[in-house]
């Protein structure tokens, strides 16, 4: 729980320094802080503490370029799974990751998260609405 409020504070000092309106920066914090735990329940297994994952096995969340790049397809492998090759950071995975059944708004938090952990800087806040869009 400590990391989660370390992370919250860090966060709203650097959305304040940047300018971000606060009440916003706010929103994202509730999310990341509830990404935190959806992510230590579901992800941590396969991807590691750090978002490394597992060399050759499981890609690295840990500055993934597929994640930062891909947001749309990000999402399909979060809320359907994937299944085949991925290529991240210039490597080639080819393994099966189960859907979590998370729900939209897990699915956002979580991405929220991921995407401003473990070198990773997201400005763009994913939503439940956006998750909610995503077809097959």
């Amino acid at each position: 729980m400590i990391r989660v409020a370390m992370f919250s504070v860090v966060y709203l000092l650097c959305f304040n320094v940047f300018g971000q309106n606060s009440a916003n920066s706010e929103d994202v914090i509730v999310s990341i802080d509830r990404g935190v735990i959806i992510y230590e329940d579901f992800c941590m297994n396969c991807h590691l503490v750090e978002g490394e994952g597992v060399e050759n096995v499981i890609p690295p969340l840990a500055l993934s370029d597929f994640l930062m790049k891909n947001r749309e397809e990000s999402l399909k492998v979060v809320k359907f799974g994937q299944s085949g090759k991925i290529v991240v950071n210039g490597k080639t995975y080819n393994g099966t990751m189960t859907a979590m059944g998370l729900t939209d708004q897990e699915i956002a938090d979580v991405m929220n998260y991921i995407t401003n952990s473990f070198g990773n800087s997201n400005a763009i806040k994913f939503t439940e609405q956006e998750v909610l869009k995503i077809e097959k």
